[in-house]
């Protein structure tokens, strides 16, 4: 079975918004799905990305969340399709999801991931490829993958570049949920307000962009990616980083215990392991 047609795409589950002044913001637009991403999703973001990214009118980005949540991760719905899946078919769909987190991770200007609420799984990953996070003092986080037989392949690299490979070993084989402060602590998140002055630090941020030299911004992000050689999301190893990540969790997804918690976490069963 192959992946669903992407032919007629739900545009308003993300929304773009430039302001004049460069500032285009990027809003995660299902609150009713708590923002929970599928391959519909996926694209549109990475279509948005492309062209934001050529566009020399943008001095700066910004990545939230309508509702109550930033990013709840993969969409229901979509965890089903991806069970039915073949690997071939796996390995496709989670290469789309590499491409978004290449495409955010290497945006040539500065980027904000403004948490407004939960940011589970995969949402996860967007907020470590930006370059700043403030996240409201609500918010929650969780690599939660593991807990249903999946595993945290794709975003990994970008998690591991972010907070490095202890907490990342932590956070990722105890699918232990963490809030903002600990974030803050663990180095994913750099700034945690109340949620009622959330609006006024992004307007700080947007303040400190503007005054920063658009040209010097864009050649500080390049010469930050090229000085860690030895990060798996470095250029020398990002082809070979994305492939073994790909191809693991398309494994995963259709070996026996993925399906077999696949199939318990949306029928609401127990999974075999916790009987």
């Amino acid at each position: 079975m192959t992946p669903s047609s992407l032919s007629t795409l739900p545009e308003h589950w993300v929304t773009c918004h430039l302001s004049s002044s460069g500032i285009a913001t990027l809003t995660l637009n299902r609150p009713d799905k708590h923002n929970a991403f599928d391959e519909q999703l996926i694209q549109l973001l990475i279509t948005q990305l492309k062209k934001l990214s050529l566009d020399k009118n943008v001095r700066g980005l910004i990545v939230t969340g309508a509702g109550k949540s930033f990013s709840a991760g993969a969409d229901l719905a979509w965890m089903q399709r991806m069970a039915d899946y073949d690997e071939a078919a796996n390995i496709a769909d989670a290469q789309q999801l590499a491409l978004l987190m290449q495409r955010l991770d290497e945006f040539p200007k500065p980027t904000l991931a403004l948490v407004n609420g939960a940011a589970f799984g995969g949402a996860v990953g967007l907020v470590a490829c930006c370059d700043s996070v403030i996240s409201a003092d609500h918010a929650s986080f969780c690599l939660s993958e593991v807990r249903i037989g999946l595993i945290p392949a794709v975003i990994s690299p970008f998690v591991v570049n972010k907070i490095g490979v202890s907490w990342s070993r932590h956070l990722m084989t105890s699918a232990k949920a963490f809030t903002a402060s600990q974030g803050l602590a663990y180095g994913l998140v750099h700034e945690v307000v109340p949620t009622d002055e959330l609006n006024n630090a992004k307007e700080q941020w947007i303040l400190t962009t503007l005054n920063n030299s658009p040209e010097a911004v864009v050649q500080i992000k390049m010469l930050l990616k090229g000085i860690n050689k030895h990060s798996p999301i470095a250029k020398d190893n990002l082809a070979s980083t994305t492939s073994h990540t790909t191809k693991a969790i398309a494994k995963t997804r259709v070996s026996t215990t993925g399906q077999a918690g696949l199939k318990a976490f949306l029928t609401k069963t127990t999974a075999p392991w916790k009987q």
